[in-house]
């Protein structure tokens, strides 16, 4: 049966709690969406799906957890019989982005000229592109010298939305990672709609612990669009994998926690090459571009 799970956060943290529910959610067919109660009031985060599936309060409570706060009392209401994950997939329309030309596969029409074409299916995995985060990603990496990128990697990888972009615009092997099996198997599979399967592999990782990962170590780029938190956690592991010179591209934060990221980074040898802000949902998100002391 079709229910809403929905609870009610503060307007400041409203956008924490829905990139939260969207990255243990979203590649499992669940949509995650946010509405506000009343002008910069508190907003009302929702999240469709089956009813009373178990996998819901566990994403709520590891959220909360995440973000510091108390679980927040939550209900589920059913809802009429709709494929909401059907409706999901209609309401993405086609957008640019830097080069890129992000579409779903029932909407391949319009593509200009000179863009380079991202097929990508909402309710998938993580990351269709229309996210600021993700977003910030792409404009970024279309700012990179080719010659800078030769080895380059995508942790949390989610749909593979990035690492389809790297190779796409760089036309050279670009290796994902997700801790997600399915994450992994669907971008696989978009990797092939791309056609770009010959340069896309995509490993079953935690960070960068992977063999495939580890062999390839030191990298001319790391990309990470997940979370603050994980972020801080795997800045060590970063420093160890980047060469002197080399890049992180990190997202999945918002403005208020860049501070705090750019804080630890800069205590294993990375400085502030530029940002780009973009907003999402009413909050702004930071993607940092880092790159490694030499010597």
């Amino acid at each position: 049966m079709p229910a809403k799970a929905s609870f009610v956060a503060p307007a400041a943290e409203r956008a924490a709690w829905e990139a939260a529910l969207e990255e243990r959610l979203t590649e499992a067919g669940f949509v995650v969406t946010s509405c506000e109660i009343s002008r910069d009031g508190p907003w009302r985060i929702e999240v469709f799906g089956e009813a009373e599936d178990p996998e819901v309060a566990d994403a709520i409570g590891a959220a909360a957890r995440l973000l510091g706060r108390p679980e927040p009392p939550w209900a589920w209401e059913k809802l009429p019989d709709i494929d909401w994950v059907a409706e999901n997939q209609r309401s993405f329309q086609p957008f640019a982005v830097g080069p890129f030309w992000v579409h779903p596969s029932h909407n391949a029409d319009g593509k200009p000229a000179d863009l380079l074409p991202l097929r990508i299916d909402a309710g998938m995995a993580f990351g269709t592109g229309t996210h600021a985060t993700t977003r910030g990603c792409l404009e970024m990496l279309a700012t990179l010298d080719r010659a800078e990128t030769s080895n380059s990697a995508d942790v949390g990888c989610g749909s593979g939305i990035l690492t389809i972009a790297m190779a796409k615009l760089w036309r050279r092997p670009v290796i994902g990672g997700d801790n997600d099996v399915e994450a992994v198997e669907v971008s696989r599979e978009n990797s092939g709609l791309n056609g770009v399967s010959d340069l896309c592999r995509f490993v079953h990782a935690i960070g960068l612990r992977h063999g495939v990962l580890q062999t390839r170590i030191p990298y001319d780029l790391v990309v990470a669009n997940i979370l603050a938190g994980p972020l801080m956690e795997l800045s060590e592991s970063f420093s160890e994998a980047v060469r002197p010179g080399g890049r992180v591209l990190l997202s999945g934060l918002l403005l208020e926690q860049a501070g705090d990221i750019l804080a630890v980074y800069r205590r294993w040898g990375f400085v502030l090459e530029r940002h780009v802000d973009l907003e999402t949902g009413g909050a702004i998100w930071r993607t940092l571009l880092l790159r490694r002391a030499a010597g």
